[in-house]
């Protein structure tokens, strides 16, 4: 079973996500809600549809009701979770995440006071890993966030494309030679039909994904973007400020290529980006990497990067070291002298995948365009 599915329910359940699909399933003819899971509706003006239906076997999460409506369904046998009214997020979310969301308000009030902000501070209270409340809470968030996850992945979006991973550095600057060779892999990624996905965080990932995004503009749009964007390096010593210029390019360029980042509020310090359309982040960050490495069907790209990105490495190391043939996937390494010498990675893969079939999967390569053709042989 894989780490994404993992985190879901059995596929004979049925996910119902909007009064849409609600009230399109009782047009329909429904007569039983059993393995239906209702999650984050409100069910106010439909007490009259729940009484007729048989209860028996649905999971309400998070649900809104009519007075009177939520003990008869408990009285018939429907499972009923309530709002956590304690806790700054849904639990029971039944999508992803859009940076609009995430940073609503930033372009004139602070950071701090954006959603992420505030989700990170709560994740990080004194004592707040221990409590129960928090820990359920939690879990139900990236159960939901998985499940919002894996629908992506079955979505037009996905249909028919593979997805590369690019992973690098946090620490890559708007405006240097790192940050714009990323931009650049992710807009030729975008271009030759692959969905990219990231960590989703800034630096290199910014970049992966700002180049997705603007992979059908032009190149003279394209290169005033990143000029824009150099004003504010990064996102010290203002988060605001770093993602107001972030903020201003999409609202200039409204209808830009859709891409994956799956940042973690376990890194809260550092904040996802403006550029990925679906964010999907979690709490947990060893969850977060594995489903990130595990959706990336087109293999993973590895630009400059440090402790994080080394851990990655080997990770998805791992995953070709012990995988069966079929599930074996590329891994290029960018820049001979940053993985031959200053973090010499590139040896040690070679000893691992030395007489095994990831042997003639690993490549080290000293630039963006390089990588791509490695992907395209």
């Amino acid at each position: 079973m894989s780490a994404a599915r993992s985190l879901h329910p059995s596929p004979r359940t049925l996910e119902v996500e909007s009064l849409d699909a609600f009230d399109r399933l009782v047009a329909a003819g429904a007569r039983s809600m059993h393995g239906w899971h209702l999650q984050s509706l409100d069910l106010r003006g439909r007490g009259e549809p729940l009484e007729a239906l048989d209860a028996q076997g649905a999971i309400f999460l998070g649900c809104s009701f009519d007075d009177g409506v939520e003990e008869s369904l408990r009285s018939r046998g429907a499972l009923i979770f309530p709002k956590l009214e304690a806790v700054p997020f849904n639990p029971y979310r039944g999508q992803l995440y859009t940076p609009q969301e995430l940073y609503a308000g930033v372009e004139h009030n602070r950071y701090e006071d954006t959603l992420d902000a505030r989700v990170y501070q709560w994740s990080i209270r004194p004592g707040q890993r221990h409590r129960l409340d928090a820990t359920l809470a939690a879990a139900l968030h990236d159960h939901s966030i998985g499940d919002a996850l894996e629908e992506l992945t079955r979505s037009e979006l996905c249909r028919g494309r593979t997805m590369v991973g690019v992973m690098g550095g946090h620490a890559a600057s708007r405006g240097s030679a790192g940050f714009t060779g990323a931009a650049q892999l992710g807009r030729m990624l975008a271009r030759s039909g692959r969905v990219v996905a990231t960590g989703g965080g800034p630096g290199t990932m910014e970049a992966a994904n700002l180049g997705a995004y603007l992979s059908n503009a032009a190149e003279a749009d394209f290169d005033r973007a990143l000029a824009s964007l150099a004003a504010v390096p990064g996102f010290r010593p203002s988060v605001s400020a770093w993602a107001r210029t972030a903020a201003a390019v999409v609202d200039r360029h409204p209808d830009g290529t859709p891409s994956l980042g799956i940042p973690t509020w376990f890194y809260g310090h550092e904040p996802p980006n403006y550029f990925a359309t679906h964010i999907a982040k979690y709490f947990a960050n060893a969850i977060r990497e594995a489903i990130l490495l595990e959706l990336c069907n087109g293999g993973v790209i590895f630009l400059p990067g440090s402790g994080g990105t080394v851990q990655e490495i080997f990770q998805d190391a791992c995953e070709n070291y012990y995988g069966a043939p079929e599930t074996i996937t590329p891994m290029v390494l960018v820049g001979a002298e940053h993985w031959l010498r200053r973090f010499p990675a590139w040896p040690l893969l070679q000893s691992l995948a030395s007489g095994r079939r990831m042997e003639q999967r690993i490549f080290l390569v000293d630039s963006v365009e390089e990588a791509l053709a490695v992907l395209d042989r």
